[in-house]
């Protein structure tokens, strides 16, 4: 048995295709929404089918604040080691802390031979591997007097200056699955990142026993390679193998990757909205919980959690999602009646209510699950809300100038909405498909033909969301005229706090007015 102790990581392998390139975003983006850490794009350079990997990172890090990005894995033979490490240590610096690098040797060699590369033999992979290794570490190292100097077989650096360094001690992780690769893994990389579906039973086991002779042998503790793992599989109601069957199952045999195999990263690959958002909300939760409850048991040793800058703002996570049938289990967020501004846009007290549920009635998980959708799509904007009150303090304090604070807010998912059509289309149907399609466009419509009685609540909905539109406009104003009058702040914040009272209770309302008739009404 193999448990390093490391902090359980779930992320997600997106496919950078070129023929939706705003899906892709949106699956990276969607993933940070439900509460994943770490999304990662294969790099291909030869596929013409392929975004190219390091302007898409960059692309999905300006759309995202809190989620890891990384290669999975860097296709080394066509990115220049020392030109790659300093990629790496801006887009780091430019994300506050959120890159990892993964490295492959190469594959395809007609591919990379036709894109210009140098075609090599699996053990000349190897060598040029760790001599690239070396040239990125010693380019981030800005500590050591002189240039970086790497006289090697296949990379030279002769007196480079070093630097930038990253913003925070960037992890390599080596997709690695021959014994050569593993030792080199073992003795210089801070992760192992091999695919489930390439390995054979027993592969897993056999790879941990070299890594940790080859990190013993270098002086290294086995618990400095963290153990990832890129999986695929099928959410089921019915078990039909592994990872084929429903959440239960797949948090049974991530627990057990965990704790028999230490694996203490699990990487989804998947394009599939429902399944990120089952697998951060329901797969993720479980599993932490089992190991949890097995390491507190004194069945593993003591978690060695690996640390990570503070997050710009990072949204909420909360398991809300129901794994079994029976009485509604999604609980709408609480208006804890706080007000920062005096002035208010809407009478709360006039909004209408919508009819009592049943309380004989039981729901499905499946049921369940939408209105479950909607609180985690609430959570990203309040998330983003808290973001906004930090930028506008930036401002203050002169660490930003309004315009840059302006540029990002105008980023934000929030922003971009045009509060119309409800946040639940245009909020999070939007991120994930970057367009409407008629289902996501007929959602208020379709809530006042099931059942009539909710019009009012709905008509009430929509006219708030032309309110809250207006409220961000007012802000964008704010920021325009602290531009030409520093003395604005005091107006500037009057404004932030007005969004914030209106967003909030707004929120609040719709997640008590709506997340049940959605489960009841079907609405997926």
């Amino acid at each position: 048995m193999s448990d390093y102790g490391h902090d359980l990581v779930f992320g997600s392998f997106v496919t950078p295709s070129a023929d939706n390139p705003d899906r892709a975003v949106g699956v990276a983006v969607l993933a940070e929404q439900v509460g994943l850490d770490l999304v990662t794009f294969q790099d291909h350079p030869y596929q013409p089918a392929f975004l190219d990997t390091w302007t898409l990172l960059s692309f999905v890090a300006a759309r995202t604040s809190r989620v890891h990005l990384a290669a999975n894995v860097t296709n080394l033979p066509l990115r220049p080691p020392a030109v790659l490490a300093r990629s790496v240590a801006s887009l780091d610096l430019l994300s506050g802390g959120r890159v990892g690098l993964g490295l492959g040797a190469g594959a395809f060699w007609d591919a990379i031979e036709a894109m210009g590369g140098r075609r090599l033999t699996p053990g000349q992979g190897v060598r040029a591997l760790e001599e690239a290794i070396e040239v990125v570490r010693q380019l981030w190292d800005v500590e050591t007097r002189g240039g970086v100097r790497v006289d090697g077989e296949f990379y030279r650096v002769v007196g480079a200056k070093r630097g930038p360094a990253p913003a925070h001690a960037v992890p390599i992780w080596l997709g690695a699955y021959k014994p050569r690769m593993l030792q080199l893994t073992g003795r210089r990389a801070d992760g192992w990142l091999p695919s489930l579906g390439y390995l054979q039973p027993g592969d897993l086991t056999r790879g941990n026993a070299i890594i940790d002779d080859a990190a013993q042998q270098a002086g290294r503790s086995p618990q400095d390679v963290r153990r990832l793992l890129n999986i695929s599989g099928k959410f089921s109601a019915v078990g039909r193998g592994p990872l084929d069957g429903p959440a239960e199952q797949w948090a049974e045999e991530l627990a057990e990757l965990a704790l028999e195999e230490g694996v203490g990263t699990f990487i989804l690959g998947s394009d599939d909205p429902d399944d990120l958002r089952r697998f951060a909300g329901e797969v993720a939760p479980a599993v932490r919980e089992l190991v949890a409850a097995e390491r507190d048991r004194g069945a593993a040793p003591a978690r060695t959690p690996e640390p990570e800058p503070e997050p710009v703002a990072a949204p909420p996570v909360r398991a809300r999602r129901a794994t079994a049938g029976g009485a509604f289990a999604v609980v709408p967020t609480p208006d804890d009646g706080v007000r920062r501004s005096e002035r208010q846009v809407w009478d709360e007290a006039a909004r209408p209510t919508g009819p009592a549920p049943d309380p004989e009635r039981t729901y499905t998980p499946q049921e369940q699950a939408t209105g479950a959708h909607l609180v985690q799509v609430h959570d990203g904007l309040r998330a983003e809300l808290a973001q906004i009150h930090d930028l506008i303090e930036q401002v203050a304090t002169g660490e930003i100038d309004a315009g840059a604070a302006r540029s990002h807010i105008n980023t934000m998912t929030m922003r971009q909405n045009r509060w119309t059509l409800g946040v639940y289309c245009e909020s999070y149907c939007r991120i994930v498909t970057t367009h409407h399609t008629i289902e996501d466009q007929s959602l208020f419509p379709r809530l006042r033909a099931r059942d009539p009685r909710l019009a009012p609540v709905v008509d009430r909905l929509e006219q708030e969301h032309h309110v809250i539109h207006d409220v961000l406009e007012g802000v964008d104003r704010a920021l325009v005229a602290y531009v030409g009058s520093p003395d604005g702040l005091a107006e500037l914040r009057a404004a932030v706090d007005l969004l914030t009272d209106a967003l909030l209770s707004h929120l609040s309302y719709e997640e008590r007015e709506l997340v049940e008739p959605l489960a009841r009404l079907g609405i997926a």
